[in-house]
Order: structure tokens, then C-alpha cells, then sequence
């Protein structure tokens, strides 16, 4: 079973806490330019076995997908790598769903890239409060786990 945190407690934890989670967004590229949970990284889903060693070190992770179903594979996934082994893995509840309607905003990368260090802008202030927009039809879970 995989711990997950909801929503919420992430956008609640002190700032001090935060700074020391690793949030993985495992969406596509595309997806999270569009919107992500603000802190969030980009570690797609297919690159993730390959790019576990980016997460050396860390104390905690979070991983984040659109509905919490993939994250949790992900999280599972992540917590049979040595490199994470120490590390405290959580899936988000609910995924980007459940953030946008119970914890915050999400925030948009910049097209310019500029916005600030971090290449976020506020969703509702650029794009009516709508990221979620999916061409797609919103069926971007993600492939199915490799194992």
C-alpha cells in the first residue's frame, strides 16, 4: 500500500517543510506546462526509471498525476530504488483533480520562461484559472506501470 497525502495537508505544511519535498509531477511535458502543483518538477512517467538518481537524497516525495492513480505507481516505483530508499514516498490524493478543487491554483510554465526563477505563472491570472484544459480528453494517466 502506498502512504498519500491529501491535497490540503501539502498546501498547509509550513514553508520550512515544503522546501524540503520533492514534488514529481509524472505527467507529460506538455501537461504540466499547462498547469502543476507550484514546487513541482517534471519526471514523466516513461523517464522515470532512468532518472531516479535525480531524486538521490531527498527526504521526502511526492508524486503527482492527474487523478492520483498513476502517482501511485510511480511512488511504489520510486520506493524500490536505492537511490530513494531513506526517503519518505507519498502519493497526492487525488491527484491534480483534487489539488485544483481542495488545496490552491495551479500554476502555468511560461511560454517565455522569464516569470520568475521557476518559469511559473499564476494560472487565474493568466488563463481565466483554467490549466486543465486537455485536448487529449483528459486521459493523460499515463502509461501503465512496468511492473
Amino acid at each position: 500500500m502506498v502512504a498519500e497525502i491529501d491535497p490540503d495537508d501539502l498546501a498547509s505544511l509550513p514553508d520550512d517543510e515544503r522546501d524540503e519535498i520533492r514534488i514529481v509531477d509524472i505527467r507529460d511535458r506538455r501537461a504540466f506546462d499547462r498547469g502543476h502543483v507550484p514546487g513541482s518538477e517534471c519526471i514523466p512517467f516513461p523517464e522515470l526509471s532512468t532518472r531516479i538518481t535525480e531524486l538521490a537524497g531527498a527526504s521526502r516525495i511526492v508524486t503527482v498525476c492527474p487523478h492520483g492513480i498513476a502517482s501511485q505507481q510511480a511512488a511504489q516505483l520510486i520506493g524500490t530504488y536505492a537511490d530513494a530508499q531513506d526517503a519518505r514516498v507519498e502519493s497526492l490524493r487525488g491527484g491534480i483533480e483534487a489539488w485544483q478543487r481542495d488545496a490552491g491554483e495551479l500554476v502555468a510554465t511560461s511560454q517565455e520562461g522569464d516569470a520568475d526563477e521557476r518559469g511559473d505563472v499564476d494560472c487565474d491570472a493568466e488563463s481565466g484559472g483554467d490549466c486543465t484544459d486537455d485536448p487529449d480528453g483528459g486521459n493523460d494517466e499515463g502509461p501503465a506501470a512496468p511492473f
